[in-house]
């Protein structure tokens, strides 16, 4: 969906430039890559730069609700997003309040370091 003739970025290039349509986009200052460093804090970034690209095709789902193939391009990276959470909280344990793993013990959120803590 993103060959070089598309209007959109890439997911990665969308949250660095915070915005996913490329016509949409003014500068406003230096564009900074992310570096992440550790392997927890490149799974956060992806799941930050699919949450992202998901809430900008949602706004824009918002005015075109009826763009196909929008809804399956916000469709595959809520998928992607999923599988990234999934992967990290296996890892390194639950992200929010309704995770799997605290559908057992949900007082045990608090019992691992904090994402910014490690």
């Amino acid at each position: 969906m993103y060959n070089e003739n598309s209007n959109l970025f890439e997911p990665y290039q969308g949250f660095i430039h915070g915005n996913m349509f490329k016509n949409l986009y003014s500068p406003f200052g230096k564009v900074y890559e992310i570096k992440p460093m550790n392997e927890q804090a490149e799974i956060l970034t992806y799941i930050d730069m699919l949450d992202f690209a998901c809430i900008d095709l949602g706004l824009y789902l918002d005015v075109f609700p009826d763009n196909v193939q929008m809804i399956q391009l916000y469709n595959q990276f809520k998928e992607e997003k999923k599988k990234f959470m999934e992967q990290y909280e296996e890892t390194y344990g639950p992200l929010t309040l309704s995770s799997r793993a605290l559908q057992v013990t949900p007082w045990s959120w608090d019992e691992d370091p904090w994402p910014w803590e490690v």
